[in-house]
């Protein structure tokens, strides 16, 4: 497991319709990067793995109270 660059994360947002632009597939890649390389000692292991888009929709989800 690598950190995912923002070339890598744009299509795999779009797919989880999430438009990203530059930018902010720029700042997923830099909020998400540590985990990935924390990660990647035992990647493969676990049994989940790490998905970029999920960051951008727990940031603009609302929540109900």
């Amino acid at each position: 497991m690598t950190r995912p660059t923002p070339k890598e994360i744009r299509p795999i947002a779009q797919i989880a319709g999430v438009a990203v632009d530059d930018e902010i597939a720029e700042r997923i890649s830099n909020a998400i990067g540590p985990s990935c390389e924390g990660f990647a000692a035992i990647a493969g292991t676990l049994p989940f793995d790490l998905e970029p888009a999920g960051y951008v929709l727990a940031q603009t989800q609302k929540v109900s109270k």
